[in-house]
């Protein structure tokens, strides 16, 4: 997993709420023995609908998805997680995530931000009103900032979840973060164990 420091881009408003991860990547999907080539099947059935704001030119590049309360529920795939990556994105912010898909995200270095819905709602605004609208996330100060639009929101992450991404941590990387003390124990082990 690579660090996270600051997430700077253009963004989607996907102006939907229960959004689940069938949606974000249907099960079809899930037959696949690579982690690679599911932005192909992000939001797929979506995707049929011109119209779809991921299908609107003036959003293509954007790389933080700006959605509605209960993003990610159902299923514990963390297949929808690697579609949004793959699809391009660095970074969601939504007024609530599902636990397992919050989850998920933080294993594999998409950042889950959690603002108020009236903020999310102003930095809908701002995009639909300019889609070239910056929006900074920064994970040491734990903040999100729109300046054109005036916003600058702190948002909750806890400590541990913090550190795993400012260190580019996943699972197996805090285990190898011990790895002095996993070898001491090994020395003091009986060896019939």
């Amino acid at each position: 997993m690579k660090a996270v420091r600051i997430v700077s881009g253009t963004g989607v408003p996907l102006k939907r709420s229960d959004v689940d991860t069938d949606q974000i990547i249907p099960a079809d999907w899930l037959k696949r023995v690579e982690r690679t080539g599911f932005e192909k099947g992000l939001f797929s059935t979506w995707r049929d609908d011109r119209d779809f704001v991921l299908n609107q030119e003036q959003y293509q590049g954007a790389s933080i998805l700006v959605a509605g309360p209960a993003f990610g529920v159902g299923s514990s795939r963390e297949h929808a997680v690697w579609a949004i990556q793959q699809g391009g994105f660095d970074a969601v912010i939504a007024p609530s995530f599902s636990d397992i898909f919050r989850n998920n995200c933080t294993k594999n270095g998409l950042v889950p931000v959690v603002l108020p819905e009236s903020t999310v709602e102003a930095i809908w605004a701002a995009i639909e009103s300019d889609p070239s609208t910056e929006i900074t996330v920064d994970m040491e100060r734990l903040t999100v900032e729109v300046p054109s639009a005036g916003i600058t929101e702190t948002f909750p992450m806890d400590a541990p979840t913090q550190h795993r991404f400012l260190e580019g941590l996943d699972d197996i990387g805090i285990t190898l973060s011990h790895a002095t003390a996993i070898d001491e124990y090994e020395t003091q082990r009986p060896a019939w164990l």
